[in-house]
């Protein structure tokens, strides 16, 4: 039998060939040697553990398992047939050599062909080995293909500076619903609540972020990914926290948590934790914020303009539910009252032509259920657990919302000027928000410009609205005017805000000498938004706040940048309160 024969076969499967060509060579040389052909066990074996072991891919092996039992059984007739030849003619004599029963003639290989099947199942394995990832050297397995881990670290000094004749008396209202309450009753408490500083200077806070996610593509359609980042606290709205402390360890928290996939080309669902799917600015949603829930995203080219393409973006975002237990100490618990976010946005994008690009986006969000509301009277003094809208006061703020006190509290009839009223405080409006955001990119002396625009109307403000909704005399707690009223009259607020930026150079910059510069105004009326989303750089976080920003950003190594930023800041409504923000950092991104 010719095995040359089998060289198409060595070429299907490298490593079978391989195994095969060691009988072949190991059967011709210089004299021709006597050889059996191999028993169809041996040959089953060897090409079952090779499968087995992974080296075959089963679909081959099967093929060639199926080619070798039947080869095996024509050598076996073969063998037959010329036993039976040899038998019959013992005296014959080949080439002055007597053949003897049951030798077979096997023809000679020269040297060159060897060293020619040698080299090409070589070739072969290792092509092989390199296309699986499983021989090649320094090659990585290929789950790790799909997996990336992403992160950034920045390094800022920050000083804040605070006018001489700022007011001295801003409550610090989130503190003050994370205790018990505020008793308001000056005959049982003669001390402050918790107040903001507004008037010491703070010089040189050195702070850090850093930032470590890990990002596995699970098929071409599905992905996943969990981030954590540092932070001083549980605040959504920032993740940087602030060096010193006696160098005590900082915090890590977990930042994101998500599972997204594409059912379709151009639709996108993700579900968990996850950055912020819309398009938007800080004037509404810091840069750091990210939201609970899930959210569908689409995006698609028209068939007629690949230059124009659509967007936009669903989101069903949970912000609170309401206590499984509450009241802890009552048989009777309150009924299920939850939070809600509900966000859509449509927009487009505009590839004009090379050096001119308009990006725009009309979003509308309903935060349901997030105003405080007035309770049943309770009778704290009798003992009784809590009231039934403390759930209605929010779980984060910041500051500039109109407050409303939300309990009402029954007094001791034995001793009504003397009962404690510990107090919490919601928000008085109502936020169901229209927000239009407007990108133009252009060049301008070589250099890129880019122009953002950002309108933020609260459609649910309403000043009577508010007003009634404290329903009890005295309810409203800030926002007045700057004679410190208590009045209908002297309430000042509104539902409007707007940004407006220009940025000059490269918008990220990530190689070395990438650098751009920035201005910008903006102001945000005290109940355009829930003031617990927003940047907590400007003002100080939150709304009622008025003010410019410069800043600017150059790139000193790939991926390696320092930022300067000024912001100037003055209230809209109500007392003097200016802040000057000075930040210099570096950032780093891998």
């Amino acid at each position: 039998m010719n095995h040359l024969q089998h060289i198409p076969i060595l070429r299907k499967c490298a490593l079978a060939a391989a195994v095969a060509s060691v009988f072949v060579l190991s059967a011709g040389h210089a004299a021709a040697q006597p050889a059996a052909a191999p028993t169809e066990t041996a040959m089953v074996k060897l090409i079952r553990g090779l499968i087995q072991s992974g080296t075959l891919a089963k679909d081959v092996g099967e093929a060639l398992l199926a080619q070798a039992q039947t080869e095996a059984v024509a050598a076996q007739q073969a063998q037959q047939r010329m036993t039976a030849a040899a038998t019959a003619a013992s005296a014959n004599v080949a080439g002055g050599v007597r053949l003897e029963p049951g030798d077979v003639r096997v023809p000679y290989i020269s040297q060159t062909v060897r060293d020619q099947i040698r080299d090409e199942v070589k070739a072969q394995v290792m092509a092989q080995a390199k296309d699986e990832g499983w021989a090649a050297p320094n090659e990585t397995p290929e789950w790790s293909k799909r997996i990336r881990v992403e992160g950034d670290v920045r390094v800022r000094n920050e000083s804040r500076s605070y006018a001489g004749n700022n007011s001295n008396i801003e409550i610090n209202w989130a503190e003050l619903n994370k205790s018990t309450g505020y008793d308001v009753n000056p005959n049982t408490n003669l001390a402050l609540p918790s107040i903001l500083n507004t008037r010491q200077d703070r010089r040189n806070l050195f702070r850090a972020r850093a930032r470590l996610g890990i990002y596995a593509d699970l098929t071409e359609n599905t992905k996943a990914g969990v981030r954590l980042a540092s932070g001083s606290d549980e605040s959504p709205v920032s993740t940087t926290q602030t060096l010193g402390g006696g160098l005590s360890k900082k915090s890590v928290w977990l930042d994101q948590m998500w599972i997204s996939h594409k059912p379709v080309d151009w639709l996108t669902v993700t579900a968990g934790r996850f950055g912020n799917p819309f398009m938007s600015t800080d004037l509404l949603y810091s840069s750091d914020l990210n939201f609970d829930g899930i959210a569908a995203q689409f995006e698609k080219k028209l068939a007629s303009n690949k230059d124009l393409s659509l967007f936009g973006t669903l989101g069903l975002i949970p912000l609170e539910y309401s206590s499984d237990n509450s009241p802890s100490r009552s048989q009777d618990k309150m009924k299920s009252e939850n939070k809600w976010l509900l966000g859509a946005q449509f927009g487009a994008d505009w590839k004009i032509d090379e050096d001119n690009r308009v990006r725009g986006a009309l979003a509308y969000y309903n935060f349901r259920n997030i105003s405080g509301q007035v309770s049943q009277p309770c009778a704290l003094y009798a003992g009784a657990d809590g009231c039934s809208t403390d759930w209605s006061r929010p779980a984060f703020m910041q500051k500039g919302n109109t407050l409303m006190l939300l309990r009402d509290i029954t007094l001791d009839p034995l001793n009504p000027a003397g009962t404690p009223q510990p107090q919490y405080v919601g928000l008085a409006s109502k936020f169901r928000l229209i927000d239009l955001n407007l990108r133009w990119d252009t060049a301008v002396a070589g250099n890129n410009l880019r122009l953002d625009a950002n309108f933020v109307k609260n459609t649910a403000y309403d000043s009577r609205d508010i007003w009634n909704r404290a329903g009890i005399r005295g309810a409203i707690v800030n926002n007045f005017g700057a004679t410190g009223g208590t009045t209908q009259a002297d309430f000042k607020s509104g539902g409007n805000a707007y940004m407006l930026q220009a940025t000059y150079g490269k918008p990220a910059p990530a190689n070395r000498g990438d650098w751009n510069v920035l201005a910008g105004y903006k102001r945000i009326e005290p109940d355009s938004m829930p003031d617990g989303y927003n940047d907590s750089t400007f003002h100080g976080g939150g709304t009622n706040a008025r003010g410019y920003f410069l800043g600017g950003s150059y790139a000193i190594d790939k991926n390696m940048w320092f930022t300067g930023r000024w912001i100037s800041t003055k209230e809209v409504y109500g007392p003097p309160l200016s802040i000057d923000t000075l930040q210099l950092e570096f950032n780093a991104r891998f």
